[in-house]
């Protein structure tokens, strides 16, 4: 089964898999938020964290690859009443446009290869305007042990030093690595090894 048919077959559900509320390391991140202005929200599967961007007054474009993750995505923007672009895209291979985004937001997109994930990461850089707002989030390789969620690949997880070299030209990183309990939908449940970073280019 590829990649997409998995998660299809997840998305194929009327539960929200991962919850309709945003992700707790984003909802920490709203003061660093502007008032207005573009987001991009990268393999934002049935949108929870698009949607929450778009309810914090930002011009939302939310991408995935799955049909059935962004109708759900549609269903809860309308709930919620609000307005968020949609466009179905793999995020590795999609053209990322130069400086157009305030702020980039990438959750537990970790089903990237090494070589995706540097095609994406180069991507969300180049699409950040100067000054603009990363927000990432990820497992770490402790994850393996809890197996709360997330990839099986050990490659396919993040690490400080991983982000620190990705991103090492960014201004205003601080990296967050902890373990905690997880309640985000029946994917993401339970103790959790996680990291975290904020940074503006």
């Amino acid at each position: 089964m590829s990649e997409y048919e998995k998660w299809e077959s997840r998305y194929a559900t009327s539960e929200y898999i991962f919850g309709t509320e945003p992700n707790y390391f984003l909802a920490a991140a709203r003061p660093m938020l502007p008032t207005e202005g573009k987001a991009l929200a990268v393999a934002d599967g049935e949108a929870r964290n698009g949607v929450w961007l778009a309810r914090q007054g930002l011009d939302v474009l939310s991408l995935d690859f799955s049909p059935a993750a962004q109708e759900k995505g549609r269903q809860l923007a309308r709930e919620q009443g609000v307005r968020v672009n949609f466009e179905l895209a793999d995020v590795h291979r999609w053209s990322y446009p130069d400086a157009t985004f305030e702020v980039v937001v990438e959750i537990f997109t970790q089903f990237s290869t090494p070589a995706e994930r540097a095609l994406k990461w180069t991507g969300m850089r180049r699409a950040l305007k100067p000054g603009g707002l990363l927000v990432l989030q990820g497992y770490t390789p402790k994850q393996l042990q809890y197996a709360t969620g997330g990839p099986r690949q050990l490659e396919n997880l993040y690490t400080r030093e991983m982000l620190e070299e990705a991103f090492t030209d960014f201004k205003d990183m601080r990296i967050v690595e902890e373990e905690r309990e997880m309640h985000e939908g029946a994917r993401h449940y339970g103790m959790s090894a996680l990291i975290g970073l904020t940074a503006t280019k």
